[in-house]
C-alpha cells in the first residue's frame, strides 16, 4: 500500500481508504461527510486536498489540546480554513463566542457549511492583517492551506493572484463584535503574522491568550514580528507546529 492509501487508512480508517481510491477514480476532489463520535454535528472534508491532514492535526495528534483554568468565552480562529479548529473548540467549550475568519472563498464556502448548525460560530469572510484595507489573496502552490495574503499596492509576488479580501485588524473585531476580552487568539495565516504583530498596542492587553503556527519559512521576519510583538504574556511553550503563550492564571501546558 502507497504511502498516500496508509495516511489516508489511518486518519480516516476503511472509508477513508475507499473515499480516497473512489476521488482518484472519477478524478475529482470530492466531498464526504464524516462523523465522530464525541461531536454534535457532522461536516464534510475536501478528498485528495490537504482538509485531510488538517483534518489529522486537529482530531487525532489533538494540536490544540490543553487545559484552562476558566472557560473562555470569546475565541478568534484566524485561518479558520474550512473550520475544523472552531468546530474543535465549539463541542469542547459550547458557550463560547467563536468568530472564525477565512480569507479564501471556496475555503470560506466550506466553513459557512461545517459550521451552520453551531450557532455560537459566527464566519467571517476576511484577512487578519494591521490595517483594515483590502488586500490580495495569492496562492503559492502549498495547497488549499496555503494561501497567502499580500498588500496589493506592493509587488511582493508570493504566489498567482486569486481575488481581494477584506483585511481586518485584531482591534476592529473587539470593537465589532463588543468584545471585553480575546480569550484564545488561535492564529494560522500563512505568514501574515508578521503584519498582525508589527503594532499589537491596541489589542494585546485585552488579550489572555494566543496559539500560533509561525510561517518564517515561507515569509522572512515573521518569528522576530512575533515575539517583538507578544511581549508580556507569563507562559509560553510549544505544541506540534505551534507557539502558546498564556497569561499566568489561564492556559496551562498538557504536553510536558
Amino acid at each position: 500500500m502507497f504511502k498516500t492509501e496508509k495516511s489516508y487508512m489511518r486518519t480516516l480508517g476503511i472509508k477513508g481508504l475507499y473515499y480516497l481510491l473512489h476521488s482518484k477514480f472519477i478524478g475529482s476532489k470530492n466531498l464526504r461527510e464524516i462523523k465522530i463520535p464525541d461531536l454534535k454535528h457532522p461536516f464534510h472534508l475536501r478528498i485528495q486536498s490537504s482538509d485531510v491532514p488538517t483534518f489529522k492535526q486537529v482530531f487525532i495528534d489533538k494540536e490544540y489540546e490543553f487545559q484552562i483554568k476558566n472557560q473562555p468565552k470569546v475565541i478568534i480562529d484566524a485561518g479558520a480554513n474550512i473550520g475544523l479548529a472552531s468546530i474543535y473548540f465549539a463541542n469542547k467549550y459550547p458557550n463560547s463566542k467563536i468568530i472564525a475568519i477565512e480569507p479564501e472563498k471556496n475555503n470560506f464556502l466550506l466553513l459557512k457549511k461545517n459550521t451552520e448548525l453551531y450557532p455560537n460560530i459566527i464566519p467571517l469572510q476576511a484577512a487578519l492583517w494591521d490595517k483594515n484595507e483590502e488586500i490580495e489573496l495569492v496562492d503559492p502552490g502549498l495547497g488549499e492551506w496555503g494561501f497567502m495574503t499580500e498588500n496589493k499596492s506592493v509587488d511582493a509576488k508570493l504566489g498567482a493572484h486569486c481575488h481581494k479580501v477584506a483585511a481586518v485588524t485584531v482591534d476592529k473585531i473587539i470593537k465589532e463584535y463588543k468584545l471585553d476580552k480575546v480569550d484564545i487568539l488561535k492564529i494560522d495565516i500563512e505568514g501574515a503574522e508578521k503584519e498582525v504583530f508589527n503594532d499589537t498596542s491596541a489589542w494585546l492587553d485585552n488579550t489572555n491568550s494566543i496559539i500560533i503556527e509561525l510561517h518564517e519559512r515561507m515569509k522572512s521576519g515573521c518569528n522576530r514580528s512575533f515575539y517583538c510583538g507578544s511581549q508580556g504574556f507569563d507562559i509560553e511553550w510549544h505544541q506540534g507546529e505551534n507557539v502558546y503563550l498564556s497569561r499566568e492564571n489561564y492556559l496551562v501546558n498538557t504536553s510536558k
